[in-house]
């Protein structure tokens, strides 16, 4: 299948970089169909041709533009996987930013998460998988509690893990010259790759329960 995706132009910094600071609407207005054209259809095009390459992929959304200057000048999109679980993508002038998350959790989603952190089986493959994230250079956040959950022993092997509400792993990609070719495609599913079996451990276990 021919790739819809041939790169972001050249031409697309040159519109975020009028689009720094607090721009005015009058610039906003004037860089709105250059920006659309530049920088948001080739996201698009990029979440396609990841999308025909695995049926999971396909449910995405590549956001619009909103008040705060910071749409204008990130241009932000999330594959859905499961409920809360997700991959999001951000192009910027800091280049391609990818990260793996679940997060805004349904009522009951933390309770079942910690349960099956605590559970002996699938605690310990988290916590591998979490491990072999840091080693590949991703960087592991969340909304974290200051200490462990009510009744979990401070001293618990995974009690790190116990305290995230959230669990989030991020990196960037880069903003080389591959980000003006259809070689950012794979740049984008090698790192799905990356984020593959911590994602599907959440959309396993942390499910809507209400």
């Amino acid at each position: 299948m021919e790739r819809q995706f041939t790169g972001w132009p050249e031409q697309a910094i040159d519109v975020l970089w009028q689009l720094q600071g607090e721009p005015a609407r009058a610039t906003r207005e004037r860089c709105r169909a250059d920006r659309e054209r530049l920088v948001r259809q080739p996201m698009i095009a990029l979440l396609n041709d990841v999308a025909d390459t695995d049926p999971r992929y396909e449910d995405f959304s590549v956001w619009h533009y909103r008040t705060g200057s910071w749409w204008w000048q990130n241009q932000s999109a999330v594959i859905r996987l499961g409920r809360k679980v997700e991959i999001g993508l951000r192009f910027s002038l800091d280049g391609l930013r990818i990260q793996g998350a679940w997060w805004y959790p349904d009522p009951g989603q933390v309770d079942a998460f910690r349960r099956a952190v605590a559970s002996e089986g699938s605690g310990r493959e988290l916590s591998a998988l979490v491990n072999d994230l840091r080693q590949k250079g991703y960087d592991l956040s969340g909304d974290v509690m200051r200490r462990p959950p009510r009744g979990c022993p401070a001293d618990h092997p995974r009690a790190d893990l116990l305290r995230h509400r959230s669990l989030i792993a991020a990196r960037s990609l880069g903003c080389e010259e591959w980000l003006h070719t259809p070689e950012a495609v794979e740049r984008v599913l090698s790192a799905a790759t990356d984020l593959d079996a911590l994602l599907m451990w959440l959309a396993r276990h942390v499910k809507r329960t209400a």
